[in-house]
């Protein structure tokens, strides 16, 4: 877990560096800063399902670990770059580079802990991705002071880039690909590590791409209701992470300041993350607590649009409350990682849906690179109330996903039901049925044991 936390917490640092350089004299400024914003989304887009299939031919770990240390070094090249098309390029690889992580790290966690673990473990690594603002805001802010002959936003994506590189070597050489293969685990333990997720019905890691499992996971309405929440989670991301910073600074702040004031907003929302994967995993509940945790956000948004650009001075103190309000909802977006975790069976099936999640996403967040345009600013009503409205359409959303897994699980129980009859099987006789079905690698639909996280 601590390395896959570090993992996280450096995607998410590099991915947003551009988000500090841009109050720190960052060159390109107007709409060419949208244009670069969303470049890091536009690679992702491109390369997130070849990566995923690529990466399901060799061991997990070198494949994750190769793609952290080449982009590291894509990050300390940001400092030489001097005009648009270049930054536009770096910031497109480096999408590319980051595509395989999130996909990836679901994987390892479904195959070391079971259903009722992986809210939680998949909070912790998400909230290694929300405490990097309290780390890079900090290198940022330190920075600042530097007076030589680079420019602090420069000698910011060089320290950082360096940071990434280190992290792409101990994931090479120290995070096992599976269970087992784990140096850290006797033959035994090999066992008893796979004995512990057997049970969930979803099957084990499979180097073998299966084409019905894909057109299963297109079939599932499950699917689309989930690129919905998606979207809706995705668009406020992409201008979050490319104008918080300015925001934050637009309430009436310094540079310095509003460097500062972003770390305790994502502090919050790490806590929350994991408190709510903890929630989720003790209630066996993933929709509900999105929806709960949601919340926050539509409150912090509707706050932030009524008051009026010409008041933000004066109003700074409420303004930032319902900045840092709006990061509860952080949540939202590792609780559907967890379900998808939890509720795809079949290991293409699971490379698939996790790949497309983090497809839509990206599509989101291209998206919302442009909600807040340079007309807009300095309050940027009409992207904040494109939020409010998306936040109400992702509460909605909760809903029907909770109904179609209460349903489904219905279906399920009355299945297993009647082949408990029609066979006369005793208690004893179902569980050698199910352990039959555990490693079969059979999607969540067809295995009939298999039953959903709500």
């Amino acid at each position: 877990m601590p390395i896959l936390i570090f993992v996280y917490f450096t995607q998410f640092l590099d991915k947003n560096i551009l988000s500090y350089a841009s109050i720190m004299g960052f060159p390109i400024t107007g709409i060419h800063y949208n244009d670069i914003a969303q470049a890091f989304y536009m690679g992702f887009l491109i390369w997130m399902f070849p990566t995923q299939y690529i990466g399901q031919k060799f061991p997990l770990a070198k494949y994750l670990g190769v793609h952290i240390m080449v982009w590291g070094v894509v990050v300390m090249l940001h400092a030489v770059c001097k005009d648009f098309p270049g930054f536009y390029a770096l910031r497109f690889f480096l999408g590319m580079l980051e595509a395989c992580v999130s996909p990836t790290l679901i994987l390892i966690v479904s195959m070391w802990y079971k259903q009722n673990e992986r809210g939680s473990r998949i909070g912790w690594f998400y909230a290694g991705n929300l405490s990097t603002s309290v780390v890079g805001g900090g290198v940022a802010y330190g920075v600042t002071f530097y007076k030589g002959a680079i420019a602090p936003w420069k000698l910011l994506y060089i320290v950082l880039g360096a940071l990434a590189v280190f992290n792409g070597i101990i994931v090479f050489f120290f995070l096992p690909d599976s269970p087992m293969n784990a140096r850290f685990l006797s033959h035994e333990e090999k066992i008893a590590a796979l004995e512990r997720v057997r049970l969930d019905q979803a099957g084990t890691h499979n180097k073998k791409i299966k084409k019905d499992q894909i057109i299963e996971t297109f079939k599932d309405a499950r699917t689309w209701v989930m690129f919905l929440i998606i979207m809706c989670v995705g668009v406020p991301n992409g201008g979050d992470s490319a104008f918080s910073n300015i925001i934050t600074k637009s309430f009436g702040w310094t540079s310095r300041q509003s460097l500062l004031l972003n770390m305790p907003r994502t502090a919050i929302g790490g806590f929350a993350v994991v408190a709510g994967g903890y929630l989720s995993d003790r209630i066996n509940d993933r929709m509900t607590l999105v929806l709960l945790f949601t919340i926050p956000t539509l409150v912090g948004m509707i706050i932030q649009v009524a008051v009026p650009a010409n008041q933000y001075k004066s109003h700074k103190g409420l303004l930032q409350f319902a900045s840092l309000f709006s990061n509860l909802s952080a949540p939202a977006f590792p609780l559907c990682y967890a379900w998808n975790a939890s509720n795809a069976g079949g290991h293409t099936k699971k490379v698939t849906v996790n790949s497309f999640t983090l497809f839509t996403f990206g599509v989101g967040s291209v998206v919302g690179t442009y909600i807040f345009l340079p007309a807009q600013a300095p309050a940027y009503i009409p992207g904040k109330a494109a939020i409010v409205a998306l936040t109400l359409l992702l509460m909605i959303l909760c809903v029907v996903m909770w109904w179609l897994n209460i349903r489904l699980n219905k279906q399920k129980l009355a299945a297993q039901q009647k082949l408990i009859e029609e066979n006369n099987w005793t208690p004893e006789d179902v569980e050698k049925e199910k352990e039959k079905a555990a490693f079969q690698d059979s999607t969540d639909l067809k295995n009939v044991w298999f039953m959903y996280t709500k």
